[in-house]
């Protein structure tokens, strides 16, 4: 009966991770996660309220979104430093998938936000509890690196035309450019003022600043705060500057009344046509925002010798849009830059998140009439610096140099995000890297294998100087065999022994083999029908155990003509002794 407690015990722990980490939650680890909470706070409230200006909604939505969603991450989430709340480029995806089905500023957008965050979500827990995660494995490096490079910037063009006080639209570059061309003659001066203002500060103290403050005086932890809460003085900065000098009569457009209290509840209405027109956008923002978590949370878990789980993480995630959606929020993930400095600042565990969203709470319920003369400009500028750092073009030049078909991977993505847009730009990625995959798994590397002299090591012979027999063929196939590539291997075998009429083996080594399918198994009983009609026989040798289980059995292996060796020197030893070199032939 204990055993059986115990486990259920474990079983449900699996499912709420706070149930581990919160029977032995003590005070030393209470002070590391407050700390943390303030300062992840002073830097989630301005991103807040500039990825909510960046989805397109009013600048509450990004509020909301910092509450619920963490209560609900510190709940499921298995990540100690994991920081949840609206981010860049799930932002933009919002955005562009909600802009295709309502207006922007309308009640309807607003919904069909509400309605994205929530399939997202349900997604999300699905995948999560049929153990899915492995489907983001299909986002190559060279495709999220391309995608979020592109993204970026498509932010900051779009991000211009508040810095600028200017009307410009647009979801990609080729509508972006034109319109932000046209509006340059309605430059408002005082924006532009404010915006360059705020984007010059912000740029200098993401890496000055502190070094300045350490200089002074300032303590390593207070300097790092400061140089955090760097937003929040360029807000209060010109939010002061709007308000005393009436800028906001003057063009400056300002974010207006922000509502006082906590997040409402929301319920994402049942529209049978625009849930059927957000379910792509809502999964390619599913699995975007799943690798973008999963690869900080483990990178950090990591520095701590901790563990984080993928198929959780979907729950717990999952579980925080939910709540998004539910309490008037935007689709929600696991931010970079946050979750560095949650980390960096000393959480402990999840309760750091706890502790962000009572901060949150505290500033909506009595600071938000301080935000009625916030400039968009500074809001765009906060976006400009924080996305700019995502841009990594070296990707083009290592790639180039290491590999031409992830290089094309990375253009293509590039190039259609920027051109067509965040969703077409993804999906022609990973398009385009699934089908060089598979172009390349379809002609395997196949190798003829000799003996390297004085040992038992078999070599391509085009690499090494290797001993070979004319009546022994040795291949190695460097590729799992299946449907795609079994005539591939017919189509080589029979080129390979018309150039030796003196032949009588065939051995295929089988080390890099870890699967034979039944297209594949079919094709090795005609490769092994067609040998023997020419007097040659099929032998394979260093079989893998899961491949070898598989071919017991099978007509193909009761049939073979050959044998089937635990090694390819076995092979050579037995079928021509003659041509084993035991000297190292120097």
């Amino acid at each position: 009966m204990s055993h059986k407690k115990t486990v259920s015990s474990s079983a449900f722990s699996r499912w709420f991770p706070i149930l581990s980490w919160g029977r032995q939650y003590d005070r030393e680890q209470l002070g590391g996660d407050l700390l943390a909470a303030a300062i992840v706070t002073l830097m989630l409230i301005p991103q807040s309220l500039a990825y909510a200006m960046l989805a397109g909604l009013p600048a509450q939505a990004g509020l909301y979104a910092s509450m619920l969603p963490l209560l609900a991450y510190a709940v499921f989430g298995s990540s100690r430093t994991l920081a949840v709340g609206p981010a860049a480029v799930t932002s933009l995806m919002t955005a562009a998938a909600v802009g295709q089905v309502a207006a922007a500023g309308t009640g309807a957008y607003w919904d069909a936000a509400l309605v994205l965050a929530l399939l997202s979500g349900l997604m999300l827990v699905i995948m999560g509890v049929l153990r899915l995660g492995f489907l983001a494995n299909f986002l190559s490096h060279p495709v999220i690196s391309g995608f979020i490079s592109a993204s970026a910037i498509l932010i900051a063009f779009s991000q211009l035309k508040h810095l600028l006080g200017i009307p410009a639209n647009g979801d990609t570059l080729l509508q972006l450019l034109p319109s932000l061309w046209q509006g340059l003659a309605q430059i408002n001066f005082y924006t532009l003022v404010l915006g360059a203002g705020a984007l010059a500060f912000l740029w200098w103290a993401r890496s000055r600043l502190k070094p300045l403050l350490r200089r002074i005086g300032a303590g390593p932890r207070l300097a790092d705060a400061l140089a955090k809460a760097g937003p929040v003085a360029a807000i209060a900065a010109t939010t002061g500057a709007v308000a005393i000098w009436n800028l906001a009569e003057k063009g400056v457009r300002v974010v207006g009344e922000v509502p006082q209290g906590l997040p409402p509840f929301t319920l994402p209405g049942w529209n049978p046509e625009l849930w059927g027109s957000l379910l792509v956008p809502a999964l390619l923002l599913s699995i975007v925002g799943f690798v973008e978590s999963i690869s900080v949370g483990q990178t950090l878990a990591a520095k701590r010798r901790q563990r984080v789980e993928p198929d959780q993480e979907l729950v717990a995630l999952g579980a925080s849009n939910i709540s998004a959606a539910f309490s008037g929020g935007l689709p929600v993930t696991g931010g970079f830059s946050r979750s560095v400095v949650n980390f960096d600042a000393g959480a402990q565990t999840p309760a750091a998140g706890v502790y962000t969203a009572v901060g949150i709470a505290v500033a909506t319920l009595l600071f938000t009439p301080l935000l009625r003369y916030l400039p968009q400009a500074t809001l765009a500028a906060t976006i400009i610096v924080a996305v700019l750092s995502l841009v990594d073009f070296g990707i083009l030049r290592r790639t180039w140099a290491y590999s031409r078909f992830d290089f094309a991977v990375v253009v293509l993505t590039l190039a259609v995000t920027l051109l067509a847009g965040v969703e077409t730009g993804l999906i022609a990625g990973i398009g385009l890297a699934i089908a060089l995959h598979l172009y390349r798994s379809s002609r395997p590397h196949v190798a003829v294998v000799g003996q390297v002299p004085g040992t038992e090591h078999f070599r391509n012979v085009l690499r090494h100087q290797v001993h070979t027999s004319p009546q022994v063929l040795g291949l190695r196939i460097d590729e799992s065999l299946y449907f795609a590539n079994a005539r591939y291997l017919e189509d080589r075998i029979n080129e390979a022994i018309a150039e030796q009429p003196e032949l009588r083996h065939v051995i295929i080594q089988c080390s890099a083999i870890n699967d034979i399918d039944a297209s594949a198994l079919e094709s090795l009983e005609v490769i092994e029908t067609r040998l023997l009609e020419a007097g040659i026989k099929l032998h394979l040798s260093e079989v893998k155990g899961p491949v070898m289980d598989k071919l017991a059995g099978t007509p193909f292996l009761q049939n073979l003509s050959g044998q089937v060796f635990l090694t390819h020197y076995q092979a050579v030893s037995a079928l021509a002794p003659e041509s084993i070199r035991h000297d190292s032939g120097k």
